[in-house]
């Protein structure tokens, strides 16, 4: 049997590795959906770019529920490589798959027949929420192909497979690169050519990840029944937590869209511009989390805890040191932005609030991430739980609204970046003490299921 490609050499090269390979993939995905945004922008309506933004907020929940999905899949499928039962990692595989695709289908029928409301809800009024749920009704259905991408994606990357997961990404992005002008210019469909540019996005997506995943490498077996019997209830045991973690982001967005939008479609065509600045300026703390989780899972099935604590320290050493170049970029970048997107008034503000303190505060907010992925892959995926929601669900809110009571749209950023660093102080040590506890997979007991989904060396 072979054995797990994250059991030797320098922990520190794999979360380079790894994360550099996410990064990328993460990073042009997102750097293609901010150019989305632009080309938007350019059709000289702010409106279409705050609709987008509110779109965003709702369309959030649901990727956000397929990213946990996946972050459960590669925490069940790298344990079992760890312990070298690759069989069982290809079961494990096929019915994420399943199941990721199960649950996103009952997501996308709520959101799609509640999207006015649930537009309404963030404060969009008149021919701005209309856009925004047309915009919705297109592109939401498409999540489902993306929720199987993702699974398949992080079944790569369980086995190691960076640079192929990066492929996905990658080579999805360049056709939505060509499409979007295409679309939204040439044949003159605007807004809706930038959601129907999204749609083949996303079925992009989905026929890479199969062609890598399935064809290519064969890491996926189909799921029989019985499998799907055996498997899903333990997979359901570490997704349900971990599908909790990540709704917790686009609940304090969603929040957070609701102060935002009381400063007009100047200050939520901003909030847009951030959103996609965020996700394209640290791509790759985001990638991050999901690329060790791998590094995790293997070694602790495989009991080295050592390597697990080197993985935590490095991760952590390789955000700091990433946020702060970021921090320097986005600083001189600043004009350049405001001019690119035609941000004018309180738009204007908004920006440089979040590129002098929003950008800094991800100093923090990526060591929660690294906590996040260190709780995830090593039994205790409920704590990540708990510190997300304290940050989200609990300080973004009131910390943003009394900010922006004092300093106006700008204070909705001030609010984040206070939340984001009390957590994620608190989330890195907590997770520090945690791991340097650990001395084998037996110190983190789990339940009965959950045991059967993270099966321990013999």
């Amino acid at each position: 049997m072979a054995q797990g490609r994250f059991l030797t050499g320098g922990t520190m090269g794999h979360v380079v590795r790894m994360t550099a390979t996410g990064a990328m993939g993460i990073t042009f995905v997102f750097l293609v959906d901010a150019a989305n945004l632009f080309w938007v922008s350019q059709l000289g309506q702010p409106q279409l770019v705050a609709a987008i933004g509110f779109a965003y907020a709702v369309q959030f929940f649901s990727v956000s529920i397929a990213v946990g999905l996946m972050i459960a899949a590669t925490a069940v499928i790298s344990r079992s490589i760890g312990t070298g039962n690759r069989d069982q990692a290809r079961r494990q595989a096929g019915a994420a798959v399943v199941i990721s695709v199960s649950i996103l289908t009952f997501v996308i029928l709520l959101i799609v027949g509640f999207r006015h409301q649930l537009v309404g809800f963030t404060g969009a009024e008149g021919e701005t929420a209309r856009l925004a749920a047309r915009y919705l009704g297109i592109t939401i259905p498409s999540l489902i192909p993306m929720s199987a991408a993702l699974v398949l994606s992080g079944t790569l990357r369980a086995d190691g497979y960076g640079a192929k997961a990066m492929y996905i990404t990658l080579f999805s992005g360049m056709v939505l690169m060509v499409v979007d002008p295409v679309l939204i210019f040439w044949m003159e469909l605007g807004l809706d050519g930038a959601a129907y540019g999204l749609v083949l996005f996303r079925f992009a997506l989905l026929a890479l990840a199969v062609y890598f995943a399935v064809i290519q490498m064969q890491l996926v077996e189909r799921p029989r029944l019985r499998t799907m019997r055996n498997i899903a209830g333990p997979f359901m045991v570490v997704a349900g937590p971990a599908i909790a973690t990540q709704m917790s982001t686009p609940a304090g967005n969603y929040l957070l869209t609701i102060v935002m939008a009381r400063y007009g479609d100047e200050a939520m065509a901003a909030w847009a511009v951030v959103g996609r600045l965020t996700v394209v300026v640290f791509g790759g703390v985001f990638a991050l989390s999901g690329a060790i989780g791998g590094i995790f899972g293997q070694n602790y099935g495989a009991g080295q805890m050592d390597r697990v604590r080197s993985t935590y320290r490095n991760a952590l050493l390789f955000c700091l040191i990433y946020t702060l170049v970021a921090w320097g970029l986005m600083l001189i970048a600043t004009p350049h932005v405001i001019a690119a997107f035609g941000l004018t008034g309180v738009g204007r503000d908004v920006i440089g609030a979040f590129t002098l303190v929003g950008v800094g505060g991800f100093v923090f907010i990526g060591a929660l991430f690294v906590s996040n992925a260190a709780f995830n892959n090593l039994g205790r995926p409920a704590w990540s739980t708990l510190v997300n929601w304290s940050k989200d669900g609990i300080l973004s809110f009131p910390a943003a609204a009394l900010l922006a009571g004092w300093f106006g749209a700008t204070g909705v950023i001030y609010g984040q970046a206070v939340a984001g660093a009390v957590m994620g102080v608190i989330a890195a040590t907590w997770g520090w003490f945690y791991v340097k506890g650990l001395r084998g997979p037996q110190d983190a007991p789990l339940d009965p299921a959950a045991a059967r989904a993270y099966p321990t060396p013999d």
